[in-house]
């Protein structure tokens, strides 16, 4: 009998001191999420704020897109600081350097759309080019029917709705009076 109870007592020992080692560990990361949490809603709160003032309550897709951006690039952080403190530094690192990949390879198949975007918020800042307003651009004359995010209308004198990319009308274009 006691051959039996030694290898037991031996893994109870082995058990108790991995505990003792991993307790502050564990302890580190479940204040860490505590802080983590408290920060990333002080981003959120703080991004809407700042965008919210400079975006008009229409345009509140923007604002959304804009606080998801950093809502995911904190808890992203979050989560590597995380797996450093909880020991897992190579598993942290191999993450990052993936996103990073991840993040040039989607940036790369976006470009198109990221452009459409940044020009159409540019164009909808711009007090020059409202809805209503007749413009040339594309080698194109008419009225603008309405800006988006990624694209704009214009009703040509024909009576044809054409829809252009952003990023194409923005480059060039001018106001008809």
């Amino acid at each position: 009998m006691p051959t039996l109870v030694r290898p037991v007592v031996d893994a109870l020992g082995e058990f108790l001191a991995r505990i003792e080692t991993t307790l502050p560990r564990f302890i580190a990361a479940v204040l860490f999420l505590v802080f983590a949490y408290l920060i990333v809603k002080l981003l959120q709160v703080a991004t809407r704020q700042a965008l919210s003032r400079l975006y008009p309550a229409d345009e509140r897709l923007v604002v959304d897109f804009g606080v998801l951006v950093v809502t995911v690039a904190a808890w992203f952080g979050a989560v590597l600081t995380l797996l450093t403190i909880l020991g897992m530094t190579q598993v942290a690192a191999s993450l990052g350097t993936a996103a990073g990949f991840l993040a040039l390879g989607v940036s790369y198949a976006l470009s198109d759309m990221i452009a459409d975007t940044v020009a159409g918020i540019y164009l909808l800042r711009d007090p020059d080019f409202n809805a209503g307003d007749t413009v040339t651009t594309a080698d194109v004359t008419g009225e603008v029917l309405a800006i988006g995010l990624r694209k704009s209308r214009l009703e040509l004198d024909d009576g044809d709705v054409l829809v252009l990319a952003n990023r194409a009308i923005e480059q060039r274009w001018r106001r008809e009076t």
